[in-house]
């Protein structure tokens, strides 16, 4: 479900401290775990290392990302690939042409 529109959007209280902290363009990453936290209009331009449950992923923040949640830009699952053996066997034979 989605949260309530009287409640306003949730960012993380020391989310926003560490922004107010640093100066507009900044180039040092804002280690987070606070995935649900929503991307404010503050926040555009900064770079956020997004924990995603085993290392840290960067994100820059840019306009268009205003109102989504840093989660989003930071996959949790790793896809390998589809197929097996069959898929295998097509992969080789488009390397060695």
């Amino acid at each position: 479900m989605s949260r309530s529109s009287k409640k306003g959007p949730y960012v993380d209280p020391k989310l926003l401290k560490k922004i107010a902290n640093l100066k507009p363009g900044d180039r040092t990453a804002i280690k987070t775990w606070s995935r649900e936290s929503e991307i404010a209009p503050e926040m555009v331009g900064f770079i956020f290392d997004v924990h995603n449950g085993k290392d840290f992923i960067s994100v820059r923040v840019s306009e268009e990302m205003v109102g989504h949640r840093l989660g989003e830009f930071s996959p949790t699952r790793k896809f390998t690939r589809h197929g097996g053996k069959i898929q295998r066997e097509l992969e080789q034979k488009s390397q060695q042409k």
